[in-house]
């Protein structure tokens, strides 16, 4: 059985980092690109960086891209979002998924990541 375990949000003021993790487990983490998306209360869950399987390409969302870098380790089944410069419309719920369990309608618990002074 497929699962995602998001970690590593929190409190952080403007201008400051945070790493998160997700951590995945009963499928093949290696074979599938992983996504960071996150989501505002009310609105729309976003996508924000891509990672894909094998040669570890990237690509982000305008709104991030040079404060934020998606990394993975296959051999930890683990993605990473590193966010620095944080700015409080980063301010969200932050989740990870792989398209093909994000097409089963499967989620995450998310991690929430607040900027604010």
């Amino acid at each position: 059985q497929a699962q995602l375990v998001e970690s590593g949000g929190g409190l952080v003021q403007p201008g400051g980092s945070l790493r998160l993790s997700c951590e995945a487990s009963g499928f093949t983490f290696s074979a599938y690109a992983m996504s960071w998306y996150r989501q505002d209360p009310g609105k729309e869950r976003d996508l924000v960086a891509t990672i894909t399987s094998t040669f570890g390409r990237t690509n982000y969302a305008d709104s991030v891209k040079g404060r934020f870098t998606i990394s993975r380790d296959n051999a930890k089944n683990t993605v990473y979002l590193q966010m620095t410069s944080l700015k409080p419309e980063d301010t969200a719920v932050y989740y990870c998924n792989t398209q093909f369990l994000a097409g089963m309608g499967y989620w995450g618990k998310g991690t929430l990541v607040t900027v604010s002074s």
